[in-house]
């Protein structure tokens, strides 16, 4: 069984570079919390500094990437303290 297809709320397509921009519905976004608050997530090279820490994504609008992240988190540092929250609204900071 296929998933559904997004509803499309806004659509942009440039013609001279052949891409298209979609804005689509989503139900929510879900992020990953440790000790039930926001945090960032780093990734770096133990041997060298090249290319550099890379940041790595604790939101998603798929909950199975948010899940996934949460389990092996709680895998990896042996802790049962990554959870997944569900974020339907917020305080808007600025409209621009």
């Amino acid at each position: 069984m296929s998933r559904p297809k997004p509803k499309v709320k806004l659509e942009y397509i440039n013609n001279t570079r052949y891409k298209c921009e979609q804005v689509l519905d989503a139900e929510a976004i879900w992020a990953v919390f440790y000790q039930n608050k926001p945090f960032n997530l780093k990734s770096s090279n133990n041997l060298t500094n090249y290319p550099g820490p890379k940041y790595k994504k604790t939101s998603f609008s798929n909950p199975g990437h948010a899940f996934s992240l949460a389990k092996r988190l709680n895998k990896i540092f042996k802790t049962s303290d990554f959870s997944v929250y569900k974020l339907t609204d917020g305080e808007c900071i600025d409209k621009e």
